[in-house]
């Protein structure tokens, strides 16, 4: 698997915070796709998911996560979707092919990577969707894993 450090520019995300089962992610998407859409804003292409813990550490409904998408143009929160400016930074990245529940030892290989190689870990895990899981095969979704790092 090659990691590789890159830059990542800055973008304003329409996204929804959530705690508890994963199982909520795909309903989530389809939250901030449609505000975004009723809006009339431009998707530029960024769909994540970042993860604050993991099922390794905590219990399933206390899972911390947000999901989100890129957009251009002026959109504001509300009660339901949050809106916020994601600074220029570096990550460490990975591309993972298959079914999102198997991205796991991507993740740790990253993280690995990152303290084998001399990188301050500076936030959390971010899952970038490049695909469109209803109309692409579990087989062929990809899935890019950045950690946030700084070099020491």
């Amino acid at each position: 698997m090659k990691v590789e450090e890159k830059r990542i520019g800055e973008a304003k995300v329409a996204y929804i915070p959530y705690r508890g089962s994963y199982d909520q992610i795909p309903v989530l998407m389809q939250k901030v796709g449609q505000w975004v859409a009723e809006r009339g804003l431009e998707m530029t292409g960024l769909v994540y998911g970042t993860y604050y813990n993991t099922p390794e550490e905590v219990a399933e409904e206390d899972l911390q996560y947000e999901i989100g998408f890129s957009f251009a143009g002026e959109g504001y929160q509300d009660a339901n979707v949050g809106v916020k400016e994601i600074p220029a930074h570096t990550v460490l990245a990975a591309m993972h092919q298959g079914p999102y529940t198997e991205v796991g030892p991507v993740i740790h290989a990253v993280v690995d990577y990152a303290v084998s190689n001399g990188f301050d870990i500076v936030g959390p895990i971010t899952e970038v969707y490049l695909n469109d899981p209803n109309t692409t095969s579990e087989d062929e979704l990809l899935t890019e894993v950045h950690l946030p790092v700084i070099k020491k």
